[in-house]
């Protein structure tokens, strides 16, 4: 069993920045791959960015690359999604998932543990 906590949320202006933190507690976090999905009022989750269980592989949507850094810390069982020159377009819930892989996940189905989500809220 895996629990997951979301921070670090908030509002914040066009081009801003904010980094979010998922904690992650059990004894096995290194072996899973990490993801951050979000979800925006009236749509579907979506998929932003997830890292492998190594930190070797990433990978973006393409919504978010260059502006977006996925990273984890597995000492510290947390994983962090770095977001640069926010849109009014990212404004969502922002999700944090671990999925029994050691490989990047990008689907929804392939994630096994879900955090509350934190609220990005991104304002003109």
């Amino acid at each position: 069993q895996v629990q997951l906590v979301e921070s670090g949320g908030g509002l914040v202006q066009a081009g801003g920045s904010l980094r979010l933190s998922c904690a992650a507690s059990g004894r096995t976090f290194s072996s899973y791959a990490m993801g951050w999905f979000r979800q925006a009022p009236g749509k579907e989750r979506e998929f932003v960015a997830g890292i492998s269980w190594s930190a070797g592989n990433r990978n973006y949507a393409d919504s978010v690359k260059e502006r977006f850094t996925i990273s984890r810390d597995n000492a510290k069982n947390t994983v962090y999604l770095q977001m640069n020159s926010l849109k009014l377009e990212d404004t969502a819930v922002y999700y944090c998932g671990a999925a029994r892989s050691l490989a990047v996940q990008t689907t929804t189905g392939m994630y096994d543990y879900w955090g509350q989500g934190t609220q990005v809220t991104v304002s003109s």
